[in-house]
């Protein structure tokens, strides 16, 4: 995937005003890039990052330099990045940016760029801290934290930053763009309400966190289609098995969250959300008498997966939701 084009053509101000930035060296020295689940939040920050450092930006990272390449690479010693998404983000994890960006630049650019994606994923003790390096910054270090919950931020970490904001473009779009780049249409239905454009469909269809989500899906609908008295035997033998990592967990509970959601609304009379799905999520209707409180416990239960749980519990407590134990 061109990135660059990407933003060009789809998220046309953020594009402009990185590169009127850039061009007129009036860059801000911390960004907060906002925007909702599906959006290329963590890929638009290392992009920024790599035109920041790009050897010929035009105007923002050609991705073809040394530079460009040794940025991909995760081999440029003065860019750290921390992701929010994978793990909790410490006050240890903020204190060693600090420590690092006290010191002289490796490399000749004499330029350090710090990227906190899903910031909102701090503990209190490192916001606070972020906080206090957003308020004396070096002259030649630069943030970019991006979010999915501005609200979920110190708001004093919300005003020291310049707010880039990506939209979300419409889902038929991103779905009908996947298929044409030759994903299947059951996977292109399930990406294409996560993500939000189709060169990053077609990338996360061979991730094995989305195969691993994908498959603990299947086998918990196949539990609940054909004994739903044995769910919490199909968490434990088959489900917890696949699940290993927090983005798997997460996208695990985006695509049982679809199916519930595309059973009440055939329930109702409505467009279903995942036809391939019909013949499976028919035999599940039968078996689940109400769908719309199941579908709310399993958002909340979502919720509940980004922060510190024990997995076995918290497809304990699924298993009961599903089957009303």
């Amino acid at each position: 995937m061109n990135f660059g084009r990407y933003l060009e053509k789809r998220q046309p101000i953020l594009f402009q005003t990185f590169s009127n930035a850039l061009n007129n060296s009036r860059l801000a020295h911390s960004y907060l890039i906002q925007g909702e689940n599906g959006t290329p939040l963590k890929e638009t920050a290392l992009y920024l990052a790599k035109s920041i450092l790009c050897d010929h930006p035009n105007p923002l990272a050609c991705e073809e330099c040394v530079t460009c390449e040794r940025v991909f690479s995760e081999e440029y010693p003065d860019l750290i990045v921390f992701d929010g998404e994978e793990e909790s983000i410490k006050k240890d994890d903020v204190e060693s940016v600090v420590s690092l960006f006290q010191k002289t630049p490796l490399e000749s650019k004499g330029i350090m760029i710090y990227v906190i994606h899903a910031c909102e994923n701090m503990t209190p003790e490192a916001s606070n801290a972020l906080l206090k390096f957003l308020e004396e910054p070096t002259p030649y270090a630069y943030a970019i934290l991006t979010t999915r919950n501005k609200e979920a931020l110190l708001p004093t970490i919300v005003s020291r930053c310049e707010a880039l904001t990506l939209f979300l473009l419409p889902r038929e779009e991103s779905y009908n763009e996947a298929l044409s780049l030759g994903v299947s249409q059951e996977d292109a239905e399930l990406l294409s309400y996560v993500i939000n454009d189709g060169p990053s469909i077609v990338k996360k269809a061979k991730d094995s966190q989305y195969v691993n989500a994908k498959t603990a899906f299947l086998d918990t609908l196949d539990g609940l289609s054909s004994n739903p008295s044995q769910t919490r035997f199909t968490m434990e033998k088959k489900v917890a098995k696949s699940l290993g990592d927090k983005p798997t967990v997460r996208y695990y509970f985006d695509f049982l969250a679809l199916a519930y959601k595309d059973i009440v609304s055939r329930k109702s009379g409505g467009k279903p959300y995942l036809p391939s799905y019909a013949n499976i999520l028919d035999a599940v209707a039968e078996e689940v008498p109400h769908p719309e409180s199941s579908l709310l416990s399993i958002m909340t239960l979502r919720k509940e997966a980004e922060s510190p749980i024990n997995l076995g519990l918290l497809l304990t407590h699924l298993s009961r939701v599903l089957t009303k134990e």
